[in-house]
């Protein structure tokens, strides 16, 4: 296969680009090395190889002591939990003033997106990874996440490892630039791009009539980057895209780090409205582009951990099986150290000894190295913040604690992550959001919005733990004064009149997040009032008949003497 000028030019870009990428990226790379080898062995890759036989050997030699890890995964768990919840509302949706917590037919079309939104992210993989990319950024500093349309899930996503991928940031320091290579046996690379866009090494092997080079592994790589640097136009990208990504062969097991040198041309070019990606940071150094970790501040910490573990160890070791000191007497001699046994030797009593005394008389400070160990474990778990997540099992457990007091202490506790969790809201979830409407909208599945926002700016509004914790105290305290007036009506009805009911319910039920559907319109409560008022005015009025009807029948049926009353009235 012949490939043209066009993809030519991009392809030497492309390669020239992530190999000055590898360059940048080496020093990060020794680091998450050392945080690999403590924390998290299975998500990171040295070297990016294809057919390694060994991959699935152990590779965790030098942890003794899981504590780190157990840490980290807390950390991860609870940003699962108080961020993006898949038991809970993280998210709100809202034009302008309105949300979707009200009752106008926009509230109405945005609580209707919203449960399409929280469906897509319940029915795909969304949770699984985003807890994978939470758990990466709190060992690593940095996590990654790729976006794909799916026909059966809407969408489809996954996580490259660190090794594997490439960060560069933009003027503004957002990490807009996403270069990978990654190991894809030959059947998924023909599954995934087709047959005809492959090489002719892939195809062969693919062709082979026993099946066994479909399992062959090669180098596939993979670039996302802006499409706004004037360069699409010259590489075969319409300038309607605001990203572009590509997938080439970069290398087999010949050369697997120094790429192709005769390309075969792209596996697959694509454009995209939005950034098919996201990348997740802790906390950042100037223009870096990859994060700062929790991880990072406890690497000292978990280093000492596991020497001291391993200190430990050999203490106990040497005090109960000892090295051991004998006399010359007893070379070749039998020695019974078994528990209990005696071994005799000559001379014995002259030495100044007792006649019986313990073999092992050796004593390691191991009391000392447990508590120091304690201090160095209480250390690392403050570090990944765990002292934090654990707010329940801090305080005094009483049968009358509320859910709103659990939810205080919870938020209070979150609020000693407000600049990693501020990070996350606008660098991870929000390109998120916009990425998976848009794969929504797309497909169809959102409905059309009101004619009175069609071209409007829609905004995300994210629902943390603190700000469900204010509304619930807020809650509360109308609940409060309805229940007082409430009591006090029965004394003085006329309180009753200070307090406005509709608005009251319809901020109740704003603060608890209920489904807007609840409270009716104000249009619709004033019709079912006046309807309501008519048929009161109406029964009034039939009452008032009825009681002049029957006011006449008796005055019609006395007798005054010269006719009835009734006739008497009338003055007939």
């Amino acid at each position: 296969m012949t490939i043209s000028s066009t993809d030519k030019s991009f392809h030497d870009y492309s390669c020239g680009r992530l190999l000055a990428l590898r360059v940048n990226r080496y020093s990060f790379f020794v680091h998450w090395r050392e945080l690999a080898d403590y924390i998290l062995p299975r998500r990171y890759k040295w070297l990016v190889t294809p057919n390694q036989m060994g991959r699935g050997s152990p590779i965790n030699q030098h942890i003794l002591d899981s504590t780190g890890t157990i840490c980290a995964r807390n950390l991860g768990s609870g940003l699962v939990s108080g961020k993006s919840s898949p038991t809970s509302l993280w998210f709100k949706m809202r034009v302008g003033y309105v949300d979707s917590t009200q009752t106008s037919p926009v509230s109405l079309w945005l609580a209707e997106v919203e449960r399409l939104l929280y469906l897509i992210f319940q029915e795909s993989n969304f949770y699984n990874a985003i807890g994978q990319l939470y758990f990466d950024i709190v060992v690593f500093g940095t996590g990654a996440m790729l976006i794909h349309e799916d026909f059966d899930n809407v969408i489809n996503c996954i996580n490259p490892c660190l090794g594997e991928y490439y960060v560069d940031v933009d003027g503004k320091y957002r990490p807009t630039v996403f270069y990978r290579e990654f190991t894809l046996t030959v059947y998924a690379v023909v599954a995934e791009f087709g047959y005809d866009n492959c090489s002719a090494s892939v195809k062969e092997a693919y062709d082979i009539q026993d099946g066994s080079g479909r399992s062959r592994e090669i180098i596939v790589a993979h670039s996302i980057e802006p499409n706004s640097d004037g360069k699409g136009r010259a590489f075969g990208f319409p300038e309607q895209f605001a990203f572009r990504e590509a997938y080439w062969e970069w290398g087999g097991s010949a050369s697997p780090q120094g790429g192709s040198q005769s390309p075969p041309g792209f596996l697959r070019k694509a454009g995209y409205f939005e950034q098919p990606n996201v990348t997740g940071r802790w906390d950042i150094v100037s223009n870096d582009p990859y994060g700062r970790s929790p991880g990072m501040d406890a690497l000292g910490d978990i280093k000492q951990l596991q020497l001291e573990t391993r200190r430990k160890a050999q203490a106990i070791d040497k005090m109960v099986n000892p090295p051991l000191v004998a006399d010359v007497q007893l070379k070749n001699q039998p020695a019974n150290l078994t528990p209990g046994g005696i071994t005799f030797v000559s001379g014995y009593s002259a030495s100044g000894k007792p006649g019986f005394a313990s073999v092992y008389d050796t004593k390691f400070p191991v009391q000392e190295i447990t508590q120091d160990l304690s201090e160095v474990k209480v250390r690392i778990s403050q570090t990944f913040f765990n002292d934090v997540l654990k707010v329940a099992s801090q305080y005094e457990t009483r049968s009358n604690v509320t859910a709103l007091e659990w939810d205080l202490r919870k938020s209070e506790a979150l609020v000693m992550l407000g600049p990693a969790l501020e990070r996350i809201d606008h660098e991870f979830l929000k390109p998120v959001l916009n990425r998976v409407f848009a794969i929504a909208n797309r497909a169809g599945i959102i409905p059309p919005a009101p004619p009175e926002i069609q071209g409007h700016i829609m905004e995300v509004e994210f629902v943390s733990m603190l700000a469900k914790a204010q509304s619930a105290a807020q809650a509360g305290s109308i609940e409060r004064v309805l229940s007082i007036v409430g009591n006090i009506a029965g004394v003085n009805p006329e309180v009753v009149d200070t307090i406005d009911f509709d608005y009251s319910i319809d901020k109740y039920s704003h603060l608890l997040n209920n489904d807007p559907k609840m409270i009716r319109s104000p249009e619709m409560r004033d019709l079912i009032r006046q309807q309501r008022a008519e048929a009161q005015q109406q029964a009034q009025q039939a009452a008032i008949a009825e009681q002049l009807s029957k006011g006449a029948k008796n005055l019609a049926g006395a007798d005054v003497g010269n006719g009835n009353a009734l006739e008497a009235v009338l003055g007939g």
